[in-house]
């Protein structure tokens, strides 16, 4: 039978170990255990926290990182984890992707395209499909509004023209941005990306809406279609 964690020392013990020398001393089952908060009778919730970090089956995910791609159901396969610490633990990491997301970002002043990756890399880096957003903004570069335009199946979003303009033609916004990740982890735009952009920027200009950029998100880093077309053009130069 395991050891019960009221038998473990007290500076073994996740609670007592965060009150007394803080949360930054305890390892990622530590804090898990806390989460999961009892065991059971084979084993305490620190043995039920160290499974579930063997639930990483992809070294490429560091940390802590895999726990938000884990369904509930996925938690509920270890002896010991029922639905309601599966829903703690989804809750938690749900969490920890807000406290990341920069908020509120409306009226926000955006001094270069970077600034709209920044406040949504954290949030649409983790997401299993494709989502293409845009950005509307004011002749001062202030944010208006982000709209998602367009949710796909996997790696691939299908999106009109048509739908990107018509919320920036409906607020009178002066400029946009648009916004796409990438669930394969790799931020480089695609040709089809590329094109898309001409296309949005083409008919932007017509109807005197300025398409600032397109950003493509990754798992670790963001791309910015028009910042790499300038670095083409220097090479080229």
């Amino acid at each position: 039978m395991s050891i019960k964690m009221k038998e473990l020392p007290m500076t073994e013990r996740p609670y007592e170990k965060l009150e007394q020398y803080g949360e930054k001393f305890l390892t990622n089952a530590e804090l898990l255990a806390i989460i999961i908060k009892t065991g059971t009778k084979e084993e305490t919730a620190l043995e039920l926290a160290q499974k579930i970090l063997k639930l990483n089956d992809n070294e490429e995910k560091e940390g802590l990182n895999f726990l938000r791609e884990l369904a509930v159901e996925e938690f509920m396969k270890i002896k010991g984890i029922g639905k309601v610490k599966a829903i703690q633990l989804k809750a938690v990491c749900e969490i920890a992707t807000r406290m990341n997301t920069v908020i509120p970002y409306r009226e926000k002043r955006i001094r270069k395209p970077q600034d709209i990756a920044e406040i949504l890399i954290e949030k649409m880096r983790f997401e299993k499909q494709e989502i293409l957003k845009v950005a509307l903004l004011n002749n001062k570069n202030n944010l208006l509004k982000m709209k998602d335009i367009a949710i796909g199946s996997g790696n691939f979003v299908v999106a009109t023209i048509k739908s990107v303009l018509n919320e920036a033609v409906k607020i009178e916004a002066a400029k946009i941005i648009l916004i796409h990740n990438h669930p394969s982890g790799d931020s480089t735009p695609s040709n089809a990306d590329i094109e898309f952009t001409n296309k949005v920027g083409q008919a932007a200009k017509i109807l005197g809406i300025q398409l600032l950029d397109h950003i493509v998100i990754g798992e670790k880093s963001y791309t910015s279609i028009f910042s790499q077309k300038l670095t083409q053009n220097e090479r080229e130069e």
